[in-house]
């Protein structure tokens, strides 16, 4: 029975309902209603009631809610409304999809963005966040030297540093924490990753390139109340996540994170006198608060973090107490202390649901101090970051707008051997972004942004997001964006200093490093087809993207006998081809498989080279097999994931001695990694997995290992695993 109203004189008061065949009152709780080209709004509550103050200046209310049509209706009077809203069946059957998928792609956001959710991670061991991406072939993992076996990302051809990392929409792996900040985020903490392809939102600043990566940590209120996770591997490499946390009242939950690993186990497979995996012990404690008072509005987070990560590197006989800074043996240490905190602030004003304002700050110091040989690359920074936003509509929900301030602090005391390359970097900026959602048809994001930054200048960040909609299942996107950063050569490229490369910075007038700001322009368009093939859904996505550079720090390995940094002379350019296709080609069995082939080339100042150590030619599959859960949650989960890379050019080392001379190319391989998974109940499970199942190694990985202090030692020149066939195991405990 529909509830009886008594109208106020000054209000307009109804119920919302879905429409449907039965002629059933069914309530739409949280629909938006709200007089059009105003401020003034609400919110249906949970039967689907709402009131809203009458405005004689305004006669149309728009009535809207996710997955159904939205409407306009003319009310001149204050009055009773009984409204039913029809459902959206493209919506609908785009959201059932999602809801089933570990990987996620969306078909009316303007921006390309790929959700991974924890279903996803549980398919690797996933340590920590630079081996999430194992699975997904958005991003490509590589190592960085052959001592730390560091994994390092790339997107659409280009490294880490020209992507814009976030958590939760904060910057936090830049700078100083640029080659091993990854592997500072456990696994376990992670509860989704977004990765934005292209130009990113001028929100979150002016240094994406070729695209986002954020990371959503797991939410004290919704995380487990207790969870373990225990790993071991055949190597020695031993870790150990807790998890507790607790609601303290129907408003404020806390969560205690701490994370450990270790490897004391000394690895030499390929007997050159060096280890394969460093000696490693890393702490890494988080504690994390939430609160949120949905009735007032408010929702808050507050993050306090300390880490101490130690590796040793090096030759399988160095002792630091005895040889550090000898010939005895060649060594390396890399001692990293870091302390983090961040707020984030949210209010939702009550009356107009689409209208906010949030604050986020964090506070960092990261310090490390290493050495590598007879080089010493020592560290600080401190890090201070604020953004405050404003969101709301022009008009309707289908026009929204974000603005808001942003400054960044970075201060950095960072020693070369004996050269001091200290500076500090500050910028203000304001931005505003505007976004129309059509969702028949149309979605575009326009957003443009000013900073003022003491060593870059002045400058002008546009970007631009389109999503068009063909035809049925299908989404068209194309992108624009200019990205601009300030390099931190060293702290980008610390394998340089585990080589006897001289270093030359050619300097100009530029004021990063005596070297001009970096410059560029991403260009990007993907077609997403959605699909019903054996009656089960799947997807087919075609992107291409194209970076070019205006200016770049150009990093010339071409020379054995140096590594040189200076400013484009000429072009370079990064073209990225992706065809993927995702398929569940039976009831518990999922496929998915991807080609790339990439395009990267620079003028160097020997000559325009394509980027040396990246396969032009990239295959993937992941095969994923389930078993139907039992009502005790037992079941069976099985991934099988194959990796084929082409040959990869090298960089030149003609003018080294003929037992120090690599071929022009790399051969080609393929890599298998498979994990299989006994989840016993809701509580408990183990896994079993291995990687480089196929037992590939890279010959002679460290150049001149036979003379580590002669002219000729260079690790930098990895192009494939160090390591072979790696067994692991674990378990996880869940309360």
């Amino acid at each position: 029975m529909v509830p009886l109203f008594c109208v106020s004189q000054d209000r307009v008061e109804g119920m919302v309902m879905e429409a449907n065949t039965a002629e059933k009152h069914i309530a739409l709780e949280g629909a938006n209603v709200y007089w059009l080209y105003s401020q003034t709004g609400t919110v249906t509550n949970a039967e689907g009631l709402f009131s809203i103050p009458y405005l004689k200046e305004y006669n149309k209310l728009v009535i809207s809610y996710v997955g159904f049509e939205s409407d306009t209706l003319l009310v001149d009077a204050p009055k009773k409304v009984h409204h039913f809203l029809q459902p959206s069946n493209a919506l609908d059957e785009v959201v059932v999809q999602q809801k089933r998928d570990a990987v996620q792609k969306t078909f009316f956001s303007a921006q390309n963005v790929i959700t991974v959710n924890s279903a996803e991670l549980l398919k690797a061991a996933c340590c920590n966040l630079s081996e999430s991406f194992e699975t997904n072939p958005a991003i490509d993992v590589n190592f960085s030297d052959a001592l730390t076996g560091t994994k390092q990302i790339q997107m659409l051809g280009l490294t880490s540093p020209y992507l814009l990392i976030t958590q939760e929409n904060i910057p936090m792996v830049r700078g100083a924490s640029q080659a091993y900040g990854l592997t500072f985020t456990p696994g376990t903490w992670v509860e989704s990753i977004q990765i934005t392809k292209g130009a990113g939102s001028v929100v979150n600043g002016y240094e994406s390139i070729s695209g986002q990566i954020n990371t959503e940590l797991v939410k004290p209120l919704t995380d487990n109340a207790i969870f373990i996770n225990g790993y071991g591997n055949k190597n020695g490499r031993l870790e150990l996540n807790t998890h507790f946390n607790k609601k303290l009242s129907d408003k404020l939950s806390t969560g205690l994170y701490i994370h450990a690993n270790r490897r004391d186990q000394k690895e030499d497979g390929n007997a050159d006198g060096f280890l394969d995996a460093p000696l490693a012990n890393q702490l890494n404690v988080m504690s994390r608060w939430q609160y949120q008072n949905p009735e007032m509005g408010w929702v808050s987070f507050f993050n306090v973090r300390f880490l101490n990560d130690e590796k040793q590197v090096g030759e399988s006989n160095f002792n630091p107490y005895t040889d550090k800074f000898t010939t005895n043996a060649w060594g390396s240490e890399i001692d990293t202390r870091r302390f983090d905190t961040s707020v984030k602030l949210g209010y939702v004003f009550p009356e107009m649901p689409f209208q906010s304002f949030g604050f986020q700050a964090s506070y960092s110091i990261h310090k490390q101090d290493s050495y590598f040989g007879f080089n010493e690359y020592n560290i600080n920074h401190e890090s201070i970051y604020s953004n405050l936003l404003f969101n709301s509509i022009i008009g309707d929900t289908q026009s929204k707008f974000k603005t808001g301030i942003t400054f960044a602090y970075d201060g950095y005391d960072e020693m070369v051997n004996v050269t001091d390359y200290s500076r500090v970097d500050t910028s203000v900026g304001a931005f505003f972004e505007y976004s129309f959602t059509n969702l028949e048809k149309l979605s575009l994001t326009a957003g443009l942004r000013a900073d003022t930054h003491n060593r870059l200048g002045s400058f002008i960040t546009p970007r631009l997001h389109v999503r068009y909609t063909p035809w049925e299942k299908a989404s068209l996107r194309g992108s624009v964006g200019r990205g601009k950063r300030a390099a931190n050569i060293f702290a980008e490229n610390q394998q340089l200093f585990a080589s006897a490369r001289q270093i030359n910075i050619q300097e100009t007038s530029g004021n990063v490093y005596g070297l001009k700001a970096e410059d560029a322009w991403n260009y990007g368009v993907s077609f997403l087809q959605g699909f019903n093939w054996l009656e089960r859904k799947g997807n087919i996505t075609i992107d291409f993207y194209k970076t070019n550079f205006k200016n770049q720090i150009v990093v010339d390995w071409e020379n054995p006998q140096e590594i040189s940094f200076y400013n484009l002379d000429g072009k370079s350019y990064a073209n990225s081809f992706q065809l993927e296709v995702n398929h569940k080609i039976l009831k518990n069995v999922e496929f998915r498989t991807a080609y790339k082939y990439y395009d990267v080339k620079t003028d160097y100042k020997s000559g325009s080279l394509q980027k040396p150590l990246q396969a032009q030619h990239r295959f993937f599959a992941n095969l994923g097999y389930n078993t139907t859960p039992k009502e005790n949650g037992s079941q069976w989960r099985m991934d099988y994931t194959l990796h084929s890379l082409g040959k990869q050019r090298l960089p030149n080392t003609s003018s080294n001695p003929i037992a120090y001379q690599l071929n022009e190319y790399s051969d080609s391989y393929s890599l298998m990694n498979a994990q299989i998974t006994k989840v016993f109940s809701k509580k408990f499970e183990i896994y079993l997995g291995g990687e480089n199942l196929t037992n590939y190694t890279q010959n002679n990985p460290i150049l001149g290992s036979d003379n580590p202090f002669g002219a000729n030692f260079d690790t930098s020149m990895v192009y494939a695993p160090i390591m072979g066939r790696m067994f692991y195991g674990g378990f996880r405990f869940k309360l």
